[in-house]
C-alpha cells in the first residue's frame, strides 16, 4: 500500500482524498474524503480573473487540507486545478498561494487530462461488472466545464466543453448580482441552447451515442441521485453506484428549475453551496441523456479525485 493524497480544485469546490492505494489489486481505501464549496470560479466567465475573495476562500480550505495531509502521513500529494484556473488571467497568483500553503505546485491541467482522470476514477472499480455494458460514457458535470469521455478499459475519445453548472448559472441566470428565483422560461431556453451547442461540439470528436452505459459524476449528478432516493441527508454510500432513470431525472430537473431558492435549500440532501447552481447542472444531465437516448444514469461518487490518487500511486 502507498499512502497518497489528491486534491481536485474545481470551479465550484475543492476536494481532498487521502487514501491507501494498492496498484496490484486496484484497491483504493479511503482514509479521509471531504469537499468544501469555495466558488473559485466566481465571476471568471465575466471578468477573466479569479476574484480576491474567491482566492482567499480557496486558500483557507488549502490550509485545512494541509493539516489533514500531514496528520495522515501521506507520502505523496498531487493537486490538480481545472476549469476556472485554466481560464483566469491571474492564475499565477493562485499557483503561488497554493505552493506556499501545501508545498506543491498546482497542475493546471487541460480538459483532455481532466477527462482521463475522471474516466479512470469512475470506471476502475466497474471492471468485471456483467450488468454494465461497454463502452462507457463518463460525463463529469463540473462548475465551469463538463467532460465527456468514451472508453472501455481505456479512453477512446474525450472532450471538455464549457457548460458547467456555475458558468451556465452566471451566464444566464444572474442579473445585477442576483440569481433569478426561479428562472424564466426564456432563461431556461437560453441555457438549453448553450448546452445543445456544446453537445454538438463534443460530438465532433466523441462518439457519444455509441455508449452502452452512462456514468455520471460530480455534485450535480450525486445531488440528483440523493433527491431521487428522498434521502433525509446526503449519504455517499447510498448514492454511489445507484441508478436514476431518465423519467426521474426529467421530473427532478423540472422541479428544481421551477423552485425558489428557499424551496431548493429546504431539500434535505442539498449542499448550501449548490442551491443556486443545481438547476443548470440538472439540465446538463437531462439533455445529455436525451441526446444519447439513455434510459438511466449510473451515479459514481468516485471521479477525477480518485483518478488523481491513482496517478500518484
Amino acid at each position: 500500500m502507498t499512502r497518497v493524497a489528491a486534491i481536485d480544485c474545481g470551479t465550484n469546490s475543492i476536494r481532498l482524498l487521502v487514501a491507501d492505494a494498492d496498484p496490484a489489486t486496484g484497491e483504493l481505501v479511503d482514509l479521509d474524503r471531504r469537499m468544501t464549496i469555495v466558488r473559485l470560479g466566481q465571476g471568471v466567465d465575466r471578468t477573466g480573473r479569479l476574484a480576491p475573495d474567491a482566492l482567499e476562500r480557496t486558500f483557507a480550505a488549502c490550509r485545512e487540507y494541509a493539516t489533514i495531509v500531514k496528520d495522515h502521513g501521506a507520502e505523496r500529494l498531487r493537486l490538480v486545478a481545472t476549469s476556472a484556473s485554466r481560464d483566469a488571467e491571474n492564475r499565477d497568483e493562485f499557483v503561488r498561494g497554493v505552493l506556499d500553503i501545501l508545498g506543491v505546485e498546482p497542475e493546471v491541467i487541460s480538459g483532455d487530462q481532466e477527462a482521463e482522470f475522471s474516466f479512470t476514477g469512475a470506471t476502475k472499480e466497474l471492471t468485471g461488472r456483467d450488468d454494465l455494458a461497454k463502452p462507457y460514457l463518463v460525463v463529469d458535470i463540473g462548475g465551469g466545464s463538463t467532460e465527456f469521455v468514451v472508453g472501455e478499459d481505456h479512453v477512446h475519445a474525450a472532450r471538455s466543453v464549457d457548460i458547467g453548472c456555475v458558468r451556465m448559472t452566471e451566464r444566464h441566470l444572474v442579473h445585477d448580482g442576483v440569481v433569478s428565483d426561479p428562472p424564466s422560461p426564456e432563461q431556461i431556453e437560453a441555457i438549453r441552447a448553450d448546452i445543445e451547442a456544446a453537445l454538438d461540439l463534443a460530438e465532433e470528436s466523441v462518439p457519444l451515442r455509441e455508449a452502452r452505459t452512462l456514468v455520471g459524476l460530480a455534485g450535480s449528478v450525486t445531488t440528483i441521485a440523493a433527491i431521487a432516493q428522498d434521502l433525509p441527508e446526503y449519504d455517499s454510500e447510498a448514492i454511489h453506484h445507484s441508478r436514476v432513470s431518465y423519467d426521474r431525472v426529467r421530473e427532478i430537473t423540472e422541479r428544481l428549475l421551477s423552485a425558489t431558492h428557499a424551496e431548493r435549500a429546504a431539500i434535505p440532501s442539498m449542499h448550501p453551496g449548490r442551491v443556486d447552481v443545481i438547476g443548470a447542472g440538472a439540465l446538463v444531465l437531462l439533455l445529455v441523456m436525451e441526446r444519447i437516448g439513455a434510459d438511466e444514469v449510473v451515479v459514481s461518487e468516485h471521479d477525477i479525485l480518485d483518478g488523481i490518487a491513482w496517478s500518484v500511486a
